[in-house]
């Protein structure tokens, strides 16, 4: 199985990887799309070139290894997908065999976590708006998708995940609670400017506090993505813990 997980950044995507990752039977790919997603729209980030030369920035070959097996011969494939990599008019018919986590978390947190490595942040970089636009098309294909929110998991761990699986057809593996501090030897060129923090992680942290004061200058990117939250928020998995 495939499973392409879309979020936007600073979304515990990489805490996220990193549980898949601590499967035996699944392979991960960080953010696939990062070198293509540059080198199409000339944006400006950290460590860009070093990105671009390093990744591929041809988004259709990205697209056909994504549809493949897991390099590594594991049994399932996990993308950790950014949704403003997806740029509008790309195609996702590369996912139509995968299963789709749409994972999301508060805007005033990403906002707060984001601002803190790269300075104004739009809306069109912490990708609420695209991520809503592909949970459409992938709900009105049919396709298997689950979402799924990061202080959910953060508060219970173990039976958010638990759920998340059954969700997508996998079997939970209790492996996918811990790893070993340092990164992750799939890690993208990028994690020494973004990975700080989960580098030195061996699980998930505990569950989040009130959500932080957001940022005079952050407020109207926190309003403009608080609905597209909201709506994506109504339809995360409930679990009992």
């Amino acid at each position: 199985m495939n499973i392409a997980c879309w979020s936007g950044p600073r979304n515990l995507s990489t805490a996220m990887m990193y549980a898949f990752g601590a499967r035996d039977d699944c392979g991960v790919w960080d953010e696939p799309f990062y070198a293509a997603y540059l080198s199409r729209t000339g944006i400006a980030h950290p460590m860009g070139a070093e990105i671009i030369a390093a990744g591929i920035p041809d988004p259709a070959e990205v697209a056909r290894r994504c549809a493949a097996p897991a390099p590594g011969g594991q049994a399932h494939f996990y993308l950790k997908l950014m949704t403003h990599h997806h740029l509008q008019g790309d195609s996702l018919d590369w996912a139509s065999e995968a299963a789709h986590v749409f994972l999301i978390r508060h805007p005033a947190r990403v906002l707060a976590s984001y601002a803190a490595k790269r300075e104004n942040p739009t809306l069109a970089d912490i990708g609420f708006a695209q991520q809503c636009a592909i949970f459409d098309a992938v709900r009105a294909r049919g396709w298997r998708y689950a979402v799924i929110d990061s202080h959910d998991i953060r508060r219970a761990p173990e039976a958010a995940l638990g759920a998340l699986c059954a969700a997508i057809g996998l079997d939970f593996d209790p492996a996918m609670l811990a790893w070993p501090a340092g990164g992750h030897a799939d890690d993208g060129v990028w994690a020494s400017h973004w990975y700080d923090a989960v580098h030195r992680s061996t699980g998930f942290a505990g569950a989040e506090g009130p959500l932080p004061a957001v940022a005079p200058e952050l407020a109207a990117v926190h309003d403009a993505a608080l609905p597209h939250y909201q709506r994506m928020q109504a339809e995360t998995l409930r679990t009992s813990a």
